[in-house]
């Protein structure tokens, strides 16, 4: 493969890729603020001009040639890279915006590591929430307060997988499609109270017909006092 440099000299770029690959290891990193070299090995290596004698009045002519390559082509693979990281900048800041979560904010959670939820997966919500932003993990990443349902999840998400909840305006969206009823609950005569939540469902057969029970939460009471009612 061959490459032309700014100059209008073409060279085969497998010979440069050396050079490449030292220009990159001994520049100046924006993350660490030190070249890769210097934090893997403590040390930045030298090159042929650190060898030269300063006070030197001839120099060979070869060497002259190699030490003026070496530089252009270092020279070259800094500003590539220099160009590079400014182009991918621009494609990044063009696509992206700072999430402006504010604690106090409801927010959408995606359920894309969520393993262990029940039903098929193409029918299961791509989001569960609203859920309450509790604190800000840096600008990356935000904790959130999980109801019982999913409560033994981890708080913390990162912000690309938690959307704004914006509540639906009854007005101008009429016809648009409401959270699904829950089953009614038959309350028995030894339920401590109102139902809060249905926590879970399963399906029996019960004197050969099947039927549907519900593990039900009351209101103000305790875990300890469930109940799975038909």
């Amino acid at each position: 493969m061959e490459y032309k440099d700014h100059e209008g000299y073409t060279h085969d770029w497998v010979t440069l890729l050396p050079e490449f690959q030292l220009a990159y290891n001994t520049s100046q990193h924006f993350t660490t603020g030190k070249s890769p070299s210097l934090v893997e090995k403590a040390w930045n290596p030298l090159f042929p001009v650190n060898h030269l004698k300063k006070k030197l009045l001839t120099i060979h002519p070869t060497a002259k040639d190699f030490h003026d390559m070496w530089k252009k082509a270092c020279y070259t693979a800094a500003k590539c890279k220099d160009e590079a990281k400014e182009y991918n900048k621009q494609r990044w800041d063009k696509s992206h915006m700072e999430p402006d979560y504010k604690e106090g904010d409801q927010v959408l959670v995606s359920t894309l590591n969520f393993k262990n939820l029940k039903g098929p997966k193409k029918m299961r919500d791509s989001f569960l929430g609203p859920f309450t932003i509790i604190k800000l993990i840096g600008k990356n990443a935000v904790e959130v307060k999980l109801t019982e349902e999913v409560s033994r999840k981890h708080t913390v998400f990162p912000v690309s997988l938690v959307n704004p909840y914006f509540q639906t305006e009854k007005d101008k969206f009429p016809s648009r499609r409401k959270n699904p009823t829950l089953p009614e609950i038959v309350e028995v005569e030894d339920s401590p109270g109102p139902v809060k939540k249905i926590i879970k469902a399963r399906k029996i057969r019960l004197n050969g017909k099947n039927q549907r029970q519900y593990l039900v939460r009351f209101k103000n009471q305790a875990a300890d006092t469930d109940k799975c009612l038909a």
